[in-house]
């Protein structure tokens, strides 16, 4: 692990003086994407001193403002050969999909395999052979510079897996302190820690670019489960008590995680309660699953009850006296009482919530208290009823 690495904001500056230098070069504005067509930097370089609003067609407009393109624009893309190109590769307009202006695609490469690629514009003339030769000299160091910061990435994605996963001991002492080298100075700001669980695969390279994430410094799988997998990411504030950056992140890993759900841990100075923070990331995470209402993205003080429920082992949640109740025969009276003790004991409440008569609603609860032998007017056995339906909806 190499000592006092560049942070990712030295990284993005390298990148856009090099889109600049190809943008001079070319006389033309030209862009970086990395090889999932994520916008790295844009070189609005212009003769006038204006950027020319033609050239802003819809697939360049939306790469340029959400940072990204879809995927049927780089499943076209990618059919010009563009992934295995070694040199300038020329893709004619085609209004029917977005492109009103040709493309001139440089393939960015680092011993032979693409990291990215620089666009820019096909104008008449275009640039000459020469000037393309240039360009694609420039695009040699761009991929050197990709790979080294690729290379970091991992580096910090071992060292971060390594905290999350180590005993609360003297190996996780260790391991934060690796972490903390390989960060340098952004180790002792404030941070905060996001849990997206499940996650539907084991390799942090099907996530969103760090640099697609509000403030993410890190991120690293964990397993979650017998089979499961959940994605840690490690994310810099401001300050301890504006998670925004976490939130905004954890809203756009959803947006790739299907049916899953987001946890945001509270900020913390430094990385000594890194584990404590993804416990309640993760804490946060199965509550927002279990209580839709908590989420999508959960956060740590918002989530209520859950932050006892979800320390307590799965067999010590399910309390012996409602086990019949949560069988699946059972599953509508399980529901009328949790909402009848959501309603803090309402009868008429509790009917307009779930549409019955209030009849209806006296029956129910009095099959409950037989199934369980607990007795709702006693505060201890609907305490213990309330926990132990909250608790069997974790995940």
């Amino acid at each position: 692990m190499r000592e006092n690495a560049r942070v990712t904001a030295d990284y993005q500056g390298d990148h856009q003086e090099l889109v600049d230098e190809i943008s001079e070069l070319l006389g033309a504005p030209a862009t970086l994407e990395n090889r999932d067509f994520e916008l790295i930097a844009f070189g609005a370089y212009d003769s006038e001193g204006e950027l020319d609003a033609s050239a802003l067609d819809p697939v360049r407009t939306r790469s340029i403002l959400t940072r990204r393109s879809t995927a049927a624009v780089r499943t076209w893309f990618e059919g010009f050969g563009i992934t295995r190109a070694t040199g300038p590769v020329r893709i004619p307009p085609t209004p029917e999909a977005g492109v009103y202006r040709g493309r001139v695609c440089l393939p960015v490469r680092h011993r032979g395999v693409v990291l990215g690629y620089v666009w820019l514009l096909d104008d008449d003339p275009g640039p000459s052979d020469a000037q393309l030769a240039a360009a694609m000299e420039v695009t040699g160091r761009i991929g050197a510079l990709l790979a080294d910061e690729a290379q970091h990435g991992a580096d910090l994605t071992r060292e971060l897996r390594a905290v999350l996963t180590a005993q609360p001991d003297w190996q996780r002492d260790m391991a934060v302190a690796e972490l903390r080298t390989a960060l340098g100075a952004r180790a002792d700001g404030p941070h905060t820690v996001v849990c997206v669980t499940p996650w539907p695969s084991a390799d942090p390279d099907d996530a969103p670019s760090l640099r697609t994430l509000p403030g993410a410094t890190a991120l690293c799988t964990v397993p979650w489960g017998t089979a499961s997998q959940s994605l840690a990411l490690l994310v810099r504030l401001r300050s301890t008590d504006t998670l925004t950056p976490a939130t905004s992140a954890a809203t756009r890993l959803l947006e790739r995680a299907g049916e899953s759900a987001a946890g945001v841990a509270a900020g913390r100075i430094g990385l000594a309660e890194l584990g404590a923070a993804w416990q309640e990331a993760s804490a946060s995470a199965r509550a927002a699953l279990a209580e839709p209402g908590l989420g999508p993205v959960a956060r740590w003080a918002s989530i209520g009850p859950y932050r006892l429920l979800t320390a307590l082992p799965q067999e010590t949640a399910q309390d012996p006296a409602v086990r019949t109740l949560l069988t699946p025969a059972h599953h509508e009276l399980a529901r009328t009482a949790e909402v009848y003790l959501d309603c803090a004991g309402q009868a008429g409440r509790t009917a307009a919530e779930l549409g019955i008569h209030r009849q209806t609603l006296y029956y129910r609860l009095s099959r409950v208290e037989q199934l369980t032998g607990l007795d709702l007017d006693d505060g201890e056995d609907r305490l213990l009823l309330h926990m132990t339906l909250k608790a069997a909806r974790l995940p």
